[in-house]
């Protein structure tokens, strides 16, 4: 007997591979008890959330994941997954749930759900031909459509990504190098940013997203790089004031990047993108359209409108996990011309070698900041082609539809008050009674915050919370309804605000 061999017998038996006809049996073995335990969770529990907040959270969690991450006697994988199953799911935000309001997360579809199974069985990468030669063909197809969906020309490019934080640092990134080669001949990729004779900074808002600053931090320019920009008082980014900002920077800095908010993660407006776009080709900078939130209006005729001028942006960031019901991650970067991603593609490896490229062998490590990459775009490709455009329409001015009667009937409600009309599919609001304070002392952004903790210690209601910018200049804490539920019912929204109302009540007593 070889080394090999005796080695082989002193070992558990091996999982056949999930691709294999053996092991998919074995998934689908797997997968009908995934499902029955899933529908067992979901009828048992009555809210969005089991519960019992934090500490019944971590208690559980201590309980199921007592033993070693590597058991020297390990159950079946039948008993270990079912059991992880129940647990991971007993515990998790069922994002169906109607009263499941508070993030951007949507429940992805059957389809989309099921096309997660498929991806993850045939594990296939997009860095180089050999691992994924149609997941490759796939992606383009994606990206080409979706840059079509923006308005982009047939120079357009981009990439799929792991949401729009990724993105957006791609969007720094193209921005800074591509301002960097054109005004100062400079190949920042290659070179580095040392010893510039002119400091590169983005320009935003306040308002802004927050991963902005985290992609200038990563990408060498800083977070101290950003210059805020005076805003309207919604946080909406002025083209006059963006000029005005422009033309009074010092000789020694370079604007490389502006960055437009299109769907405001609290309000949903839009930046003004014609006038914007006109104010960064003159000065020469490159324009970067935010839309991993409101980029959903581009699949409806009816809110398309509000995203005018998107196409005059040189970079767009969209998420298909908030509007476009995939699992996440499906964030999309898009170019309005391909030649930005250049400087990610200089690199030589074996991945890009000349002579595999002339004859087609040709992955997408060059167009990435990963290697190893998910075949997101099959989930994508599958959820809109089954919808189809009527579909993903109806399916976005469901939401919209429904947040605009949610904000009919906080405004019914008293004891609620509502920050603004929603523009997409968020709702601010907040309880209060006629003055500022309750009446009993009550200072209300605390009581606020309570009520949403309250909520969620309950397991009935999730929110988020966020301030509202007023003239006065105080920021009220304001709790928020994210819907991105079409299938939510009037009946139910109305039954969600009268919990809110009701505990909100009991927490004033």
């Amino acid at each position: 007997m070889s080394i090999v061999e005796q080695s082989m017998t002193s070992v558990a038996p091996l999982e056949p591979p999930a691709g294999s006809a053996a092991g998919l049996d074995r998934v689908r073995t797997l997968t009908e008890a995934a499902l029955e335990v899933l529908g067992q969770v979901s009828a048992g529990r009555p809210g969005p959330v089991t519960a019992g907040g934090p500490a019944a959270v971590t208690n559980a969690a201590r309980a199921s994941l007592s033993g070693p991450l590597l058991p020297e006697h390990p159950a079946g994988a039948l008993e270990t997954f079912v059991t992880m199953v129940r647990d991971y799911a007993t515990w998790s935000v069922d994002l169906s749930h109607p009263a499941a309001l508070a993030r951007m997360q949507c429940p992805p579809t059957p389809v989309a759900a099921a096309s997660e199974l498929v991806v993850g069985i045939l594990n296939q990468s997009l860095h180089a031909w050999e691992s994924g030669p149609y997941a490759l063909e796939l992606e383009r197809y994606v990206v080409r459509e979706l840059a079509d969906l923006v308005g982009y020309g047939p120079e357009a490019g981009g990439t799929i990504t792991a949401g729009g934080s990724i993105s957006n640092l791609m969007a720094i990134l193209t921005a800074r190098d591509s301002v960097l080669a054109a005004r100062m001949d400079r190949r920042a990729f290659a070179d580095g940013l040392g010893a510039l004779p002119r400091r590169p900074v983005v320009l935003a808002t306040d308002a802004t997203h927050f991963s902005i600053g985290r992609a200038a931090g990563i990408c060498g320019i800083g977070e101290d790089g950003i210059v805020r920009v005076p805003s309207d008082e919604l946080g909406r980014l002025l083209p006059a004031e963006l000029d005005r900002t422009l033309t009074g920077l010092p000789a020694d800095v370079l604007p490389v990047a502006v960055i437009a908010c299109v769907g405001a993660t609290d309000q949903g407006w839009v930046d003004d993108l014609p006038g914007l776009s006109e104010v960064c080709r003159r000065h020469g900078v490159w324009l970067h359209a935010d839309a991993a939130y409101g980029g959903g209006a581009l699949f409806s005729p009816r809110l398309r409108e509000r995203l005018a001028g998107i196409a005059e942006a040189d970079s767009v960031t969209l998420d298909l996990h908030k509007f476009g019901w995939t699992a996440a991650t499906s964030g999309v970067f898009l170019l309005r011309d391909a030649a930005g991603l250049a400087p990610l593609s200089q690199q030589t490896t074996t991945l890009n070698a000349g002579d595999d490229a002339e004859a087609g062998f040709i992955g997408l490590y060059g167009n990435s900041v990963q290697a190893t990459r998910r075949a997101e775009a099959f989930k994508i490709a599958v959820t809109m082609r089954a919808l189809g455009r009527d579909g993903m329409a109806a399916m976005v001015d469901g939401c919209y539809e429904l947040a605009r009667y949610t904000a009919d009937q906080v405004e019914a409600r008293p004891g609620l008050e509502l920050a603004a009309r929603p523009a997409m599919t968020t709702v601010l609001f907040r309880f209060r009674d006629e003055d500022e304070n309750d009446g009993d002392g009550h200072d209300l952004d605390a009581l606020n915050g309570a009520l949403r903790r309250r909520l969620m210690e309950q397991g009935t209601v999730l929110l988020a919370r966020t301030r509202v910018r007023r003239p006065d200049g105080t920021q009220p804490v304001f709790l928020k309804i994210m819907i991105l539920n079409p299938a939510t019912t009037t009946a139910q929204i109305d039954h969600i605000l009268d919990q809110i109302v009701h505990t909100a009540t009991g927490l004033t007593r």
